[in-house]
């Protein structure tokens, strides 16, 4: 018999319906963020080197599932940056303590350093506004439950962790460097997706419900795709595209096609 793959369209809980769908994202994005009052606000501080924002006050029950812990000390990455920007929840200053506009937290996005683009950042926020928990694939939370996961990082993990680790340790050292050969468009598994859940913790967050990987144009050949669901170790894989703004989500079948007389 043929085994075929099937690229058949997989929300994974996530309806067609419940799609970001997002026709000017700066004046949107911006429009939005102007109507968010809120009265726990927290800040951060932009660290240019890292590529990360250092929390420097925390004000209320999002960082439960936001923000990588290190000694102490919660970094926000690019995305979950932009996204708590966006609706008003962190005050994002820079060196001279001075606070960034969207525009210029946009800019870093327009940039695709520190392993995010635009469409990586719509996935993102298109599944934590749905209440989705979303971390950085191979970025461990918390160093607390690193001892405990047996699973090998991704060699993006380990330039993140490196890069936090160098800079309570040694100060910011060479991350700029390690990050140059991080390209956003190879395709690799980019989030670890977890189901709402009120009772997460960072140092021990359990199995993802699903790995998440984006493409650019056509789906990914079977040998592809096959890599990278070894590179799962069970979990499941889905797909994810991004077309003027609007998210979608896949998932490969094998199927067993009939033998014909």
């Amino acid at each position: 018999m043929d085994a075929e793959d099937d690229w058949e369209s997989s929300s994974g809980g996530v309806t067609d319906t419940d799609q970001f769908n997002d026709e000017d994202f700066y004046s949107t994005s911006a429009c939005l963020s102007k109507l968010q009052f809120r009265s726990d606000v927290s800040k951060a501080k932009w660290n240019v080197e890292m590529g990360m924002a250092e929390v420097i006050e925390k004000k209320g029950k999002m960082w439960i599932t936001t923000g990588i812990v290190r000694n102490g000390k919660t970094f926000c990455l690019i995305e979950e940056t932009l996204f708590l920007a966006e609706i008003g929840a962190l005050l994002v200053m820079d060196d001279n303590d001075e606070c960034l506009a969207l525009k210029d937290i946009y800019k870093k996005i327009s940039e695709e350093r520190n392993g995010c683009n635009w469409e990586l950042f719509e996935v993102y926020k298109h599944l934590k506004s749905l209440g989705y928990v979303v971390g950085r694939h191979g970025v461990p939370w918390s160093i607390k439950g690193v001892k405990n996961n047996s699973k090998p990082c991704s060699s993006q993990g380990t330039i993140q962790n490196n890069r936090v680790e160098g800079a309570e340790e040694n100060g910011i050292t060479c991350t700029v460097q390690m990050l140059s050969n991080l390209q956003v468009d190879e395709l690799r598994l980019n989030f670890d997706v977890y189901l709402p859940n009120s009772k997460f913790r960072k140092s021990s967050p359990g199995d993802p419900a699903f790995l998440l990987c984006l493409v650019r144009g056509s789906p990914p050949a079977n040998a592809k795709s096959e890599v990278l669901e070894r590179e799962c170790g069970g979990i499941p894989l889905k797909i994810c595209h991004v077309d003027h703004g609007r998210v979608s989500f896949f998932s490969f079948k094998r199927v067993e096609l009939p033998i014909l007389p």
